[in-house]
């Protein structure tokens, strides 16, 4: 009896903390907003560990940007900045609700689609050959001098 009392319990743990971790995401950029006269994230520099240590973007490099810029309404920087921005910002939303809704209800739903390994490779192998193409651009648009530039080893 303690055992399926202490499962349950974890579970709404976890839920709590995945409704915990979509509203920072979502609140941080949020916040931004306010401090982004006159579009200063376009030249401001990345706080991005890896882009820092290396001048190289990571994969999630500009997301945050980009949720920034879907608040102020302009869907088309946001593409700009990351390609998964607005579907971040929707999936943060959903996250949010699903999961209120599962605590309310004590029931769980799309179970199969949020832990599915098929969707998670799927998403995964996208997020990789976008990588790859913005790597391309990236190293293509700027000198050897200007990825130094965007690091801590300037």
């Amino acid at each position: 009896m303690i055992s399926i009392s202490f499962t349950n319990n974890k579970k709404k743990q976890l839920k709590v903390y995945g409704i915990i971790g979509a509203l920072i995401t979502l609140i941080i950029p949020f916040l931004l907003t306010f401090q982004n006269e006159h579009n200063h994230l376009d030249t401001a520099q990345s706080l991005c560990p890896f882009k820092m240590l290396t001048g190289f973007p990571c994969p999630g490099c500009g997301i945050t940007k980009s949720l920034v810029y879907i608040y102020e309404g302009d869907l088309y920087r946001s593409l700009y900045f990351h390609l998964f921005g607005p579907l971040v910002f929707v999936f943060c939303i959903l996250t949010v609700i699903v999961l209120t809704i599962e605590l309310i209800t004590d029931k769980s739903y799309f179970r199969d689609i949020f832990y599915s390994r098929k969707i998670a490779y799927v998403l995964g192998v996208i997020l990789v050959v976008y990588h790859l193409i913005r790597l391309y651009y990236f190293i293509s648009d700027n000198t050897f001098d200007d990825i130094l530039r965007q690091s801590v080893w300037r």
